[in-house]
C-alpha cells in the first residue's frame, strides 16, 4: 500500500516533477542532436526494440488530437482533453528522446548503465570481474528495475520491454545508487542494441594495459 503521509507524498510529487522535467531536456537534446556522451567515451544505444512501439503510440496519439476536436461536442471537455492528448503526446516523444540521448557509456575507468534520464549507474571497472553476453527475460515489462535475488547476492536488472542482454559480474558486493535508493549488488544486467560489441570493448577495459595488442 502505497505511503500517503505529506512528506512521502511531497517527495513523490519532487521525482514525478523532476522526472517530467529531464524528459522535456532530453526532447531538446534530441531534436539539436546532442546526445550525452563526453570525452572518450563509447556509446552504446539500448532503444532498438522499443522503438517500433513506441513510434505506433505516439502515431496513435496524434491521430487522437485532431479527433477530440472532432468528436467532442462540448468546448471545456474538449479543450481538457486537447491539453491531455498534447501533453501525452509530448511525454512519449520525451520518453522516446531519453532513451536515444543518454546511451549506454564506455570510458577508461567506468561502465556506465544508463536508461533514459532515471538511471545511471557507473561501475568502475576494477570492480568488474567479467562482462558477458546472455539473453534473459524478465518478469515484468513494465518495470525497469527489477532485482534478482542469486547465490552471490543480487542481480541488479535494468529491462527494456522485459529483457537484459549484457551482465557485468562484480567482483565483490558494491553499493549503487538507483532511484529506489541506494543498493548493493553483485551483478548488473543491462540490455543493449549490440551485446557482442559491448562485451568485446568491455573485455579490452578489462584487460590489464601490458597484456593489450
Amino acid at each position: 500500500m502505497p505511503d500517503l503521509r505529506p512528506r512521502a507524498l511531497y517527495s513523490l510529487l519532487r521525482k514525478g516533477v523532476v522526472f517530467e522535467l529531464r524528459l522535456y531536456r532530453s526532447l531538446f537534446r534530441w531534436v539539436a542532436r546532442r546526445r550525452d556522451v563526453k570525452g572518450d567515451a563509447e556509446a552504446f544505444g539500448y532503444a532498438k526494440v522499443v522503438t517500433p512501439v513506441m513510434w505506433l503510440w505516439i502515431f496513435a496519439s496524434t491521430v487522437e488530437v485532431p479527433l477530440v476536436h472532432i468528436l467532442i461536442p462540448w468546448d471545456t471537455v474538449r479543450i481538457a482533453v486537447l491539453v491531455l492528448s498534447v501533453w501525452g503526446l509530448v511525454w512519449m516523444v520525451g520518453l522516446l528522446a531519453s532513451l536515444n540521448v543518454y546511451p549506454h557509456l564506455l570510458s577508461p575507468s567506468t561502465l556506465r548503465v544508463r536508461h533514459g534520464a532515471s538511471v545511471d549507474i557507473p561501475l568502475p571497472w576494477a570492480a568488474i570481474e567479467t562482462v558477458k553476453a546472455e539473453q534473459r527475460d524478465l518478469r515484468s515489462t513494465v518495470w525497469t528495475l527489477q532485482p534478482r535475488e542469486t547465490e552471490r547476492g543480487t542481480d541488479l536488472q535494468v529491462g527494456v520491454s522485459g529483457q537484459v542482454n549484457v551482465h557485468a559480474v562484480l567482483r565483490e558486493p558494491l553499493t549503487v545508487d538507483t532511484p529506489k535508493g541506494p543498493m548493493k549488488i553483485t551483478e548488473l544486467s543491462f540490455l543493449v542494441d549490440d551485446p557482442r560489441a559491448l562485451v568485446t570493448r568491455a573485455r579490452y577495459h578489462l584487460t590489464p594495459e601490458d597484456l593489450r595488442l
